[in-house]
């Protein structure tokens, strides 16, 4: 599987067609895609006309972009011009397509990367699994039993096995960092801001990308990330190039503190294990500092899920889709709407309250990174589960429903910090386990360094390559 840094540096020196990338793009996703379901929707035709007015461009002697020849597909939350975006629902299946792209993604076309077509997500967002009524269920190259995670499943499912190089991500409580984690990616759900979105505000989601290389996620970032006057809430650009910074930062004597459960989360010994290993192999790697700090933070599962799910409820209900349409969504939509219909009956949804706690924990993430530098856990509570199946409800025989398969990801989300997965190792049976890391706010470079020294000392590989 070639990496995007060689296609992208192959291409432009002419040492690679863009064409005959793109065809190979096409045979993998012809071998694979009917098994894993990730690719739900392509326009061969189209791409094939971008990889030749590369070639020829390149041919003639002009300059291409950093991305030049890069095949990507874009998880379909998101807009892709001349695409439908149904966010893996029934009640979007007739949408009309996009007439332009989302601004995310018109950074990546305009560096000359090929969009090849949309990959499957879960419904609205709302999984740690994607299977839908629309598109079916998506699977995980490591074990087609297994999901690839949600709410990009398909985007960790299309890059893990080959199909593509690069796949856009959306992350609004872990949903690129779960994926990366169940499929042994690179996933950066990156600072707030950092990567422009079009809606102007968000207080949760984030855009990025699912790599298999640090290089590869670093060179995206450097064309993805920057300020655009539609989102308001966007940063300034970096004054470095994060492909540069990942070999030359100095991380030595960082403070860093390992926590297997935040003090409240249920989480499977095995994955305990094997991300606390690579969290300890890359501190002596990074020389970096561990402080032996006991870190509990508020627990905001609930108050996260009543905020965005009690949201939910109200926009399906005002769009008609509830309650007659209940029967036509995914099981794990009825199965949340249905709790949290039950939690406003019992009159257990209190959105003020629920304020108060996202609050309280912007707080103890503030005072805890004046002190520090890194959080560091497991990046999910449990290793891949059935692909079929909606989200466990016990892990290692104890209840988890305070605090469910993702307990670490929606940290990062709430206080608008960067954070991390990167493969920790496999499982006895073979399955991936992913080690979060979470910086302070806009130290996006900390991440991608740590990443790098990762990946160099104690490297991946997929038995398909």
């Amino acid at each position: 599987m070639r990496t995007l840094v060689e296609i992208s540096d192959g291409v432009r020196r002419g040492a690679l067609s863009a064409v005959d990338v793109l065809r190979e793009t096409f045979a993998v996703i012809d071998a694979r895609n009917a098994e894993l379901n990730a690719v739900i929707m392509e326009d061969r035709a189209s791409a094939e006309a971008l990889a030749r007015n590369i070639d020829e461009r390149v041919a003639r002697g002009e300059s291409v972009g950093p991305l030049a020849g890069v095949p990507f597909a874009v998880k379909d939350l998101e807009d892709l011009a001349g695409f439908r975006t149904t966010q893996g629902s029934w009640f979007l299946r007739d949408t009309a397509p996009k007439t332009a792209d989302s601004p995310h993604v018109e950074r990546l076309r305009a560096a000359d990367a090929i969009p090849i077509g949309k990959t499957a997500a879960s419904e609205f967002g709302m999984d740690g699994a994607t299977s839908t009524l629309l598109w079916g269920v998506t699977r995980n190259p490591w074990n087609p039993q297994k999901t690839p995670g949600g709410s990009s499943g398909g985007s960790s499912a299309a890059v893990a096995s080959g199909m593509v190089p690069l796949a856009t991500a959306t992350d609004g409580g872990g949903s690129t960092r779960q994926p990366a984690s169940y499929t042994s990616l690179i996933g950066l759900k990156p600072s707030h801001g950092r990567i422009a979105k079009s809606n102007g505000f968000a207080n949760w989601s984030v855009h990025g990308a699912l790599t298999r290389t640090v290089r590869d996620q670093a060179r995206y970032l450097d064309v993805a990330a920057g300020p655009d006057d539609r989102d308001r809430q966007s940063l300034p650009a970096a004054p470095f190039l994060y492909e540069d910074i990942i070999e030359t930062l100095d991380v030595t004597g960082l403070k860093a503190v390992w926590t297997p459960d935040c003090g409240y989360a249920v989480v499977e010994p095995e994955v305990v294990e094997i991300a606390r290993a690579a969290a300890q192999r890359l501190m002596a790697a990074a020389r970096l500092h561990e402080t032996r700090t006991v870190f509990q933070p508020t627990n905001i599962y609930r108050h996260w899920g009543a905020i965005n799910l009690a949201t939910l409820e109200e926009d399906l209900t005002a769009d008609g889709v509830l309650p007659d349409g209940l029967p036509y969504l995914s099981e794990q939509m009825k199965a949340v709407i249905r709790r949290v219909q039950a939690r406003k009956a019992e009159g257990a949804i209190n959105l003020k309250h629920s304020w108060s706690q996202i609050e309280k924990l912007c707080n103890e993430v503030a005072e805890f990174f004046k002190g520090h530098d890194l959080l560091m856990s497991p990046a999910t509570a449990c290793r891949p589960y059935d692909a079929h199946l909606t989200s466990p409800q016990e892990i290692d025989g104890r209840d988890i429903s305070e605090t469910g398969v993702e307990p670490f990801g929606m940290l990062a989300n709430a206080c608008w910090n960067p954070s991390i997965s990167v493969p920790a190792g496999l499982t006895r049976d073979g399955l991936p386990v992913g080690l979060q890391i979470t910086a302070r706010r806009h130290r996006d470079d900390i991440l991608l360094r740590l990443a790098r020294i990762h990946e160099q000392t104690s490297p991946w590989s997929y038995p398909w390559a």
